[in-house]
């Protein structure tokens, strides 16, 4: 088990419920009254014996440098309230002295170990080089006719004016979406189904959808010309197309990763959940993406409580500005990092945003710890500003959690400085986490 200075917050327990009503039903078993057998290694696991409504106790054990979960119980949430229950009790009060796990916790810990070595070993088998070049050149051929088709499809929205749009309606744009999916472009087709979404967002809306349009051609014609670029910019076009390198091939980073924040967006036909984990290496002071996905109905798998510190090796894919990475092998349990992150001055942000721009012309914002700054009302909307008021950044807000998120954030500072973890972007800076000054404990306010 991890020491006692090393434990989790009752709110990073909290933050990995993958629901409202897990978060309440592991809050009911966060006491030691329904638990027996309960106990914690020096290698970073948990465990123990809750009580149910049928004579044989359920046994659950919690790995915590995945962190992952392992009940006897039949549900099919992950983690179940019971895995809430006992790291809430771990949190609270600790397990005691660091034993040897007991055989059926020792057991599943085991198989995870060697799961884990698998696919180190299967990385060395052989690969039919010249088969993936057709495949490639299939389906670059497939794409770049979509790409085409794409390209008049824009030329037409321009010659006939944007001022229909809102009469024409989105069905369009999904049909031109689909053909999109149907040429391999995945990436293409999202942003087509956004494009064809912004008539309907309100005041505004010409000016940011021929944005949108001015963006999407540039893809479009560095798409149709990616062979003659330099190769980080090919890679970029190719991840933003819709063809991602594979996860092996970027460069591997071991570090202690801090996890910065954690949240989840759901596509506009609800068919897909997307978590987002922001990391920063501690050592390398660099940021990482990390992406998950899940299935409508259920949460993505990966959850990472914001505050805490894991230490990994991040892969770094390429292309996308060198920020989204995959966590490979972690080396212990993730404990809490000790102080907040540095920040730096709201003009620090935008040239920091500005030198990824040019790596990756179409990222939407690039993160950034913010600090010392101050949340200030004004008649356009909320700033932070620099503690010393030289300059402001405005506050990007998207949705009903962003702007309750504000308020929370006005509430910690209370007028004061406060550091504040975000995305930056052309529209302003999203808050996502936020520190008090010399506290280590970070608030999450998405």
């Amino acid at each position: 088990m991890t020491e006692q200075g090393d434990r989790w917050t009752a709110e990073q327990v909290l933050a990995l419920a993958p629901d409202d009503a897990s978060r309440k039903a592991g809050g009911r078993l966060g006491g030691a009254g329904p638990w027996s057998q309960t106990g914690g290694s020096a290698s970073g696991s948990v465990w123990g014996w809750c009580k149910g409504s049928g004579s044989t106790p359920y046994r659950t054990v919690v790995d915590l440098t995945g962190p992952a979960y392992k009940c006897s119980c039949p549900s099919r949430k992950f983690p179940c309230k019971h895995a809430l229950g006992l790291l809430l009790l771990w949190a609270a009060e600790g397990l005691g002295e660091p034993a040897e796990a007991p055989d059926w916790a020792s057991q599943w810990l085991a198989e995870r170990a060697a799961k884990a070595a698998r696919p180190a070993a299967g990385a060395a088998k052989p690969v039919d080089e010249e088969a993936a070049r057709r495949r490639a050149e299939r389906r670059a051929a497939r794409v770049g006719a979509g790409v085409t088709e794409l390209e008049q499809r824009l030329a037409d929205l321009l010659r006939g004016g944007l001022a229909g749009q809102e009469q024409t309606g989105y069905a369009g744009w999904e049909e031109t979406a689909a053909r999109m999916v149907d040429a391999q472009a995945p990436g293409l087709a999202a942003r087509v189904r956004e494009l064809g979404t912004i008539p309907s967002c309100g005041p505004g809306w010409p000016a940011r959808m021929l944005e949108e349009a001015a963006l999407l051609h540039l893809l479009d014609r560095a798409w149709l010309g990616v062979s003659a670029l330099p190769e980080p910019l090919a890679a970029t076009v190719r991840s933003r197309v819709g063809i991602p390198g594979a996860s092996g091939e970027g460069e591997a980073v071991r570090d202690h990763w801090l996890v910065l924040s954690q949240y989840d967006s759901v596509s506009a036909d609800g068919r897909l959940t997307t978590r987002r984990i922001w990391l920063r290496g501690l050592g390398s002071g660099r940021p990482a993406l990390v992406l998950d996905f899940g299935p409508p109905g259920r949460p993505p798998g990966l959850a990472l409580p914001v505050g805490l510190v894991l230490e990994a090796e991040a892969r770094f894919r390429p292309g996308s500005a060198g920020l989204r990475a995959d966590l490979g092998e972690r080396f212990a349990a993730a404990t809490p990092c000790a102080r907040a992150p540095a920040g730096v001055s709201t003009e620090a942000a935008l040239e920091a945003y500005g030198a990824a721009l040019r790596e990756d012309p179409w990222l939407d914002s690039w993160p950034v710890v913010l600090g010392p700054v101050v949340p200030v009302p004004g008649e356009l909307g909320w700033q932070l500003a620099d503690a010393e008021g030289t300059s402001a950044l405005p506050v990007a807000l998207t949705g009903a959690r962003s702007r309750s998120g504000l308020w929370q954030l006005a509430a910690l500072s209370g007028g004061g400085p406060v550091t504040v973890f975000g995305e930056c972007g052309h529209r302003g800076f999203t808050p996502l986490t936020a520190w008090q000054p010399e506290m280590a404990e970070p608030v999450a306010l998405v």
